[in-house]
C-alpha cells in the first residue's frame, strides 16, 4: 500500500500554511525603510504613518533611515530584503520614478518591487522673489521671455523634482534659463528669500509657509485643483500655464513576491490611518493631499508609477539628465 502523500495533499497543507502564515501577519515588528536621511519631508510622513498602522497591524512599526544617492540606495535595501511582509519601502516620484533615469540602478523599479498604496501628494508652487515686478503667472512668463539670458531658476539639486520642473517649464514656455543647484531645498529657499535667484518650484510643504508670510510670491500650484490649505493660489491651468502637472506623490513598496494577503493586510492598515483624522491633519499641515480611498490601493499605485515614468523618463534623458 503506497503511503506517500499525493502531490494535492501537499500542495492541500502548503496552501493550509501559507494561509495561516497570512492571518497571523504581522507576528514581530515591521520596518518601514525611509531612503533618506531623518527630519525630511519623507521621514516626518512614514514616522506619522507608522504610529497609526502598528495600532492596525498589532505589532511596532520601526522606521530606519538608510540614505544615499536620491534615495537609490535605501530602495535597494527594500528590493534585497526578504519577501516576508517585514521590509516595507516609503518613497516618492523622486526615489520610484525619476532615479530610473538618471542613475544606473542595479535593480527595476517596476519588476523588482510590488506596490502596496499610494500614500499622498504634495503639489509644487511657482514662486519668485519678492522685488520681481511680475504679479501673476501670465506676467510672469513675459518677464521670463523677455529677460532670459539673466533669469535664474534655483533648485534643490540635480535630478530633483524642481530641476526636473525648471527643465519642464523650458521645454513648455519654449525659454532657455540659467539654472542653479543648490544643495537642498532650503539653502535655494534661502537664496530666493535674498533675492539671489529669481524663481523656483518648491513643494508647498516647504514654500507655503513663506508665501503666508508675504516674504515670496506664489504665481500657480502645479495641480488640477486648488489646495485645500491655500485655496487663493490658482492652478496652472487657471493662471496660464495649462495641464502643467508636477507632484511629488509618496507611496508604499515591498520586495517582489511578497503574498497578496500580506499586501493587503498593509494597504488596510494604511488606509485606515489616512482615514483617521489626526492623521489627515497632520498631513494637511505639512501640505500633504490625501488620495480618494480607491486611489489608495496597490493597482492604483502601480499604475501611478507606471504613468509617471512613461512622462518622465523621455524628458530626463533628453535633457541628459545624469546623476552627480
Amino acid at each position: 500500500m503506497n503511503t506517500r502523500p499525493s502531490m494535492l495533499t501537499v500542495l492541500g497543507l502548503l496552501w493550509m500554511a501559507l494561509s495561516a502564515s497570512a492571518q497571523t501577519y504581522p507576528t514581530r515588528a515591521v520596518t518601514v525603510v525611509v531612503p533618506f536621511t531623518a527630519g525630511g519631508p519623507t521621514d516626518t510622513i512614514a514616522r506619522i504613518l507608522a504610529e497609526r498602522m502598528a495600532r492596525t497591524l498589532g505589532q511596532t512599526v520601526v522606521v530606519e533611515n538608510v540614505s544615499g544617492a536620491g534615495g537609490s540606495i535605501g530602495v535597494g535595501r527594500v528590493v534585497r530584503a526578504p519577501a516576508d511582509g517585514y521590509t516595507v519601502g516609503i518613497g516618492h516620484l523622486g526615489t520610484h520614478v525619476l532615479n530610473g533615469a538618471i542613475y544606473a540602478l542595479p535593480y527595476d523599479l517596476l519588476k523588482d518591487l510590488d506596490p502596496v498604496a499610494l500614500v499622498a501628494s504634495n503639489p509644487q508652487l511657482l514662486v519668485s522673489r519678492n522685488s520681481l515686478p511680475a504679479r501673476d503667472l501670465k506676467e510672469l512668463l513675459a518677464w521670463v521671455k523677455a529677460n532670459q539670458a539673466k533669469t535664474t531658476f534655483g533648485t534643490g539639486g540635480n535630478g530633483t523634482p524642481a530641476h526636473i520642473s525648471g527643465v519642464y517649464f523650458q521645454q513648455t514656455t519654449n525659454t532657455h534659463v540659467e539654472i542653479a543647484h543648490y544643495r537642498g531645498a532650503a539653502p535655494a529657499m534661502q537664496d530666493l528669500l535674498a533675492g539671489h535667484i529669481d524663481v523656483m518650484f518648491d513643494q508647498v510643504a516647504n514654500a507655503l509657509p513663506q508665501v503666508r508670510a508675504g516674504k515670496i510670491r506664489a504665481y500657480a500650484v502645479t495641480s488640477k485643483t486648488r489646495l485645500l490649505a491655500a485655496p487663493d493660489i490658482p492652478t496652472v491651468d487657471e493662471a496660464g500655464l495649462p495641464s502643467f502637472y508636477m507632484s511629488v506623490w509618496h507611496g508604499l513598496w515591498v520586495p517582489k513576491g511578497t503574498s497578496a494577503a500580506v499586501i493587503a493586510s498593509l494597504d488596510a492598515a494604511l488606509m485606515e490611518a489616512l482615514a483617521d483624522p489626526a492623521v489627515r491633519q497632520r498631513l494637511a499641515d505639512l501640505g500633504q493631499e490625501i488620495p480618494a480611498p480607491e486611489q489608495q490601493s496597490p493597482a492604483a499605485l502601480g499604475a501611478q508609477q507606471k504613468a509617471e515614468i512613461e512622462k518622465w523618463w523621455p524628458l530626463v534623458k533628453a535633457a541628459g539628465i545624469r546623476a552627480d
